[in-house]
């Protein structure tokens, strides 16, 4: 699967690589079937008991990475231990993380934004702070469903349930959303979110 990337997506490294748990796996759609069904596990926990936590507390967001990915990859819920392109300075992550998640709680507690943006902003600062190696955008994108459904709101349907993992024009459109949040303007991610 080396060089089996989508645009947008970050390449894992060979150690990384290495943590495949399927030995079956030898083509990027095996991989992406697979990952989906284990997120439909993760989704099903999550709405079918009572979950202690919030995804406003990183120990919440490190077990939610871990039911998505932990039957795919052995570092699921464990952060990524080398740099990116995107991303934040790997030791940092940590640091970054319990900002982001103060601040969102402050952001909630203070009406700062709707339900909708505060969870889109959630979103996008949790995909720049990359804290795995792999799975951020789709780990970040259930964390902002979980907070609106928190605050009452209604699941984002992410350009109409599209794979965002596949090269399409709606993983492009959501490329572009997040890179124009990269320069604070939330306005094309939060209509994508809702798309």
């Amino acid at each position: 699967m080396k060089g089996d990337h989508p645009e947008g997506a970050t390449p894992l490294t060979p150690s990384e690589e290495e943590g495949l748990i399927p030995g079956h796996i030898t083509r990027r759609s095996e991989l992406n079937e697979l990952e989906q069904a284990n997120i439909l596990d993760a989704e099903t926990w999550l709405l079918t008991r009572k979950r202690r936590g919030s995804p406003l507390e990183p120990l919440f967001l490190k077990t939610l990475h871990r039911r998505m990915f932990g039957n795919i990859w052995n570092w699921a819920g464990h952060y990524r231990k080398a740099d990116r392109n995107i991303g934040v300075h790997w030791p940092t992550i940590s640091q970054q993380l319990e900002l982001l998640c103060r601040e969102a709680t402050t952001w909630r507690d203070d009406h700062a934004f709707t339900p909708d943006e505060l969870a889109i902003r959630f979103h996008h600062k949790l995909v720049w702070i990359h804290c795995y190696p792999n799975g951020n955008g789709r780990h970040a994108r259930l964390a902002a469903d979980l907070l609106v459904m928190e605050m009452g709101g209604s699941r984002f349907s992410w350009g109409g349930d599209a794979n965002l993992e596949s090269p399409t024009e709606v993983r492009k459109r959501y490329i572009e959303a997040l890179k124009a949040a990269d320069q604070h303007d939330h306005r094309a991610l939060l209509a994508f979110a809702r798309s």
